[in-house]
Formats: structure tokens, sequence, C-alpha cells
């Protein structure tokens, strides 16, 4: 019984084909860039070649998620990506009971419960501080690579606060720390410590954290947010090998339960 799940975001799309009895059996990451029903089908095509040859036709049931889930017309469903986020993580971590997903334009606090059904969720989703997106400014404002600002910020020496919540004021305040002859380090603390901090009010507003906490989405590959936010909680966060396909897997295993 092979499935299928796409979750068509703003900044990327993840395919993945879910075996009732193997699990995971393969999947992809693209960029969605400008159209993104194309960039849903090359997804879902290049997920089909890997390991061997398959086409639509051998799968039984495809779900979509994200914010392009209505651009898959190959799919038979779509479903909100809270929804799919909350199904992935309860399919790793079945303990689970808090959800931190930062993606490319929006953050989410999720709870669940024990069966990973949505209890309540707080979500960011008008403004990029506190995203990848905001991580990206930062990155081109300093003249750093992007992958390398998490490991950076590691080393700093000082606790410099960046104060503005707005992504165009604190790229105007991150030059600032640069003109002043600020560490580059100590300025992506400050930077990385801003998106803890604003996720940490969406938290907050859950009341707090409850059983396991668990991070998804592409954000959680950069050590520098992961450890900020694990500082602000007083506790360790738990990520999967490959945190940006959560979605897609929930929304996989919602297509399983359907041909059930």
């Amino acid at each position: 019984m092979l499935v299928a799940g796409i979750d068509i975001g703003s900044i990327t799309t993840e395919a993945l084909l879910f075996d009732k009895e193997k699990g995971v059996v393969g999947y992809t990451i693209l960029q969605t860039g400008a159209d993104s029903k194309k960039t849903a089908e090359e997804a879902l095509e290049k997920v089909l070649a890997y390991p061997e040859k398959k086409s639509v036709s051998d799968i039984s049931y495809i779900v979509a998620t994200g914010c392009g889930r209505k651009r898959a017309a190959f799919a038979k469903q779509a479903v909100t990506e809270i929804t799919c986020i909350a199904k992935g993580v309860n399919y790793l971590f079945p303990r689970a009971r808090t959800i931190i997903d930062i993606g490319g334009q929006d953050t989410k606090a999720i709870k669940v419960d024990e069966k990973g059904r949505v209890t309540e969720f707080e979500m960011n989703d008008k403004c990029a501080a506190g995203t990848g997106r905001f991580l990206e400014v930062m990155a081109k404002a300093l003249n750093v690579e992007l992958d390398s600002i998490g490991n950076i910020s590691l080393k700093h020496k000082k606790e410099l606060t960046i104060s503005s919540i707005c992504t165009v004021f604190a790229e105007s305040e991150v030059i600032s720390l640069v003109s002043e002859g600020e560490e580059l380090e100590d300025i992506l603390y400050g930077i990385h410590k801003a998106i803890a901090d604003r996720t940490m009010g969406l938290i907050n507003r859950l009341g707090g954290v409850e059983g396991e906490v668990i991070m998804a989405g592409g954000v959680a590959k950069n050590i520098g947010v992961v450890k900020a936010l694990e500082a602000a909680l007083n506790a360790p966060l738990k990520i999967y090998v490959e945190p940006q396909i959560v979605g897609a897997l929930g929304a996989a295993i919602l297509a399983l339960e359907k041909t059930a």
C-alpha cells in the first residue's frame, strides 16, 4: 500500500512516499519558486523515480498540505499544515505534546494529544520576523553564508539584544551594530535569541510547554536557533533527522488512513 504526501510551502516543497509496511520509502525537497503548481508536479515526479521507477497510478492516495496545497491538482485531499505537522510528529515522537515549527514565512506553536490531534495552536503568519526568511535577510545583511550563521553564533562572548521584531527594522539595527564595531558572533547570537524570544511568546500564549518538545521545519537545521530555544525553554528539543519533511510525512500518514 503506497501513499504520498506533498507539502507545498512558500520557500520549499517536499514530496514523500510512504509504504504501510516499510514506512518512508523516499522523499525529495525542492525550492518552490514562482510556480508552485509546476514545482509540486516536479517533486512528485522526482520522488516516484526513487529508488525504483514508479508511476502516479501506483499511489493509492495523495494528500497535499502547506500554503500551496490547493495547487496540487493530483492530490485527492488538501489538509492544513498544522494538522499534518501534528500527525507527522506523532508518528515520529509518540510522546510529544508540544511542537515548534519554524518555516520560511511563519512560526507555529502546537499542542497535541496522545493521538497527534491538535488541541490548540498559535501562529505568527503576518510577519516574516522570526522565520527562515528573517534569517536569510540577516545573513545577507552581514554577508555571511546562511548555513554557517548558527555555528558562528555559538562562539558569542557578549549577549547582544536585537529589540526590533520587524524584519526591516531588525536589519537596520543589525547594520548599526556592525558600524559600532560589535563582533559578528555576538550579533548573530542576538539574532538567534530574538527568534527564540518571539517563539516563546507563542508558546506562552499556549500556557507553556507540556511533555516532549519537538522542533520541525527548515529552521530546525540551524543550531543557533535550536540552542537559543533550548535555553529559553530550559528543556531539550527533539528533532527528526530531516525536519523539513515532517509535514509531508503527516500528509502521507493521513493518506494511508484514508485507504484503511
